[in-house]
């Protein structure tokens, strides 16, 4: 018997036994109407909506394309196979590259093959976890993805343009998934209390209880099912029908973080990791870093503060802490939680422990507010561009001198307008790395002005 998504067998024991399927699953949208969030791959004329409806009605003059799905976990990768599956009467084949290797994938390709040129039957592939995938177990799916003799659904969680070959990428569409908004979630949830095929109305959810869901589910509509028949399943053993907030806590075990994403405490909080940052101590700052993660904050927005930190209060001090926040940044938009929470505690220890400054911010506060108040002149002639015809005439870049032609490379000449002429922006201190830059600004200044000589 072939692999298959959902078995027929499984299908009917899950209809008329219930708890027999994880609530995840039972819970699992049947058509993509039912599919909550993703709303950008799912509108009219959108690629993955084609599919479907291809899938329905056969394929026509221009067929349906393969497709990679990258997305984090829980965010609708396998429901969007499983809606294909439920529409189509193609062969509808599962794979998961945990399990199958090269051997599987040319026995589905033959399978394929056979039952196009047999029975005119089309064969969709649902492969999971692609990334896992080595170079070579890729490469056996090119033909059959180049010649449509299969519609290829590949998800994966990792960045694609890292772990997916280029030919299969340009064979395919990649759609993009976003994590799951508190609103889809909400919408999830309370979709799973009262319907049949859910918790058929068997007890009920508190705001509280649900705030708690939502915080810890991060995006995941997985995570958010799973601890949703967890809490359920302790408060009716318990003969209760609601849901208490101290039912959740014990059966996720994870106390409820007193944290609003949208109100004071997610700004009270966000202050705080970086004053405790700008502070230097360490330990406050992995403190409040925990809080936020363990809140469901999003490791974006974490990752954007420390981005802001390590210019604003360390800027040359350590030349490195910019680096480190953008890395960070990079690496937490790539893989997301729960792995990013390493990432950040990374950048959050590097920047707590970095020698600090606010010279960059205040030199260019101080450019800005001269700015506003006007003081603006108009550029130096010898500083103008001289590359257009006419230019020379009006005494454009006249007189520039090449810093590159005198020893030194720095040309005794005025840069500034004249009416911010003289102005010091800069102040560096002597702490860390910008000691150095404290030594070398006097200098130069002091060479820009000729007062000393150029070598």
């Amino acid at each position: 018997m072939e692999p298959d998504l959902f078995t027929a067998a499984a299908e009917d024991r899950q209809e008329n036994d219930p708890s027999s399927s994880p609530l995840a699953v039972r819970m699992r949208p049947r058509v993509l109407d039912e599919v909550v969030g993703q709303g950008h791959l799912l509108k009219p004329g959108s690629p993955m909506r084609r599919l479907v409806e291809q899938a329905a009605k056969g394929r026509g003059p221009a067929g349906p394309s393969s497709v990679l799905l990258w997305g984090p976990p829980g965010t609708g990768k396998t429901t969007l196979a499983y809606v294909v599956s439920k529409a189509t009467d193609a062969r509808f084949v599962e794979l998961s590259a945990i399990t199958a290797g090269v051997k599987e994938v040319r026995a589905v390709i033959d399978g394929a093959r056979r039952a196009s040129g047999g029975f005119g039957k089309e064969t969709v592939l649902f492969l999971d976890e692609i990334h896992r995938f080595s170079k070579a177990q890729q490469d056996s799916l090119l033909p059959a993805v180049e010649n449509r003799w299969i519609t290829l659904i590949a998800a994966t969680t990792e960045n694609p343009y890292f772990s997916i070959i280029s030919p299969l990428l340009s064979r395919s569409l990649l759609l993009t998934l976003e994590p799951l908004t508190d609103d889809d979630l909400r919408a999830l949830l309370r979709r799973a209390l009262t319907e049949e095929r859910g918790l058929g109305g068997a007890v009920s959810l508190p705001g509280d209880s649900e705030a708690h869901l939502l915080r810890i589910a991060g995006g995941d509509a997985r995570r958010a099912l799973t601890a949703l028949e967890a809490a359920a399943g302790a408060a009716i053993s318990k003969g209760d029908n609601e849901i208490s907030l101290g039912t959740v806590e014990e059966t996720v075990d994870r106390a409820a973080v007193k944290y609003d994403r949208e109100g004071d405490q997610h700004y009270d909080v966000a202050s705080a990791l970086i004053k405790s940052i700008r502070g230097s101590d360490v330990d406050a700052a992995l403190h409040y870093l925990a809080r936020m993660i363990e809140a469901g904050e999003d490791p974006r927005f974490i990752a954007r503060r420390l981005m802001i930190s390590a210019s604003e209060d360390i800027g040359l001090a350590d030349p490195t802490a910019l680096p480190i926040a953008v890395a960070a940044a990079q690496a937490v938009a790539m893989i997301g939680f729960p792995e990013a929470a390493l990432t950040l505690s990374h950048a959050t220890i590097a920047l707590a422990l970095a020698p600090k400054s606010n010279a960059a911010m205040t030199a260019i506060s101080a450019a800005l507010e001269d700015v506003k108040k006007g003081l603006a002149g108009p550029v130096p002639p010898h500083l103008r561009d001289g590359h257009y015809k006419g230019a020379a005439k009006l005494g454009h870049a006249q007189g520039y001198v090449y810093p590159h032609d005198v020893p030194g490379g720095i040309a005794a000449q005025q840069y500034a307008p004249e009416e911010v002429r003289g102005r010091r922006y800069y102040e560096p201190t002597r702490y860390g790395a910008e000691a150095r830059y404290a030594d070398v600004v006097e200098k130069v200044r002091t060479r820009l002005r000729g007062d000393a000589p150029s070598n």
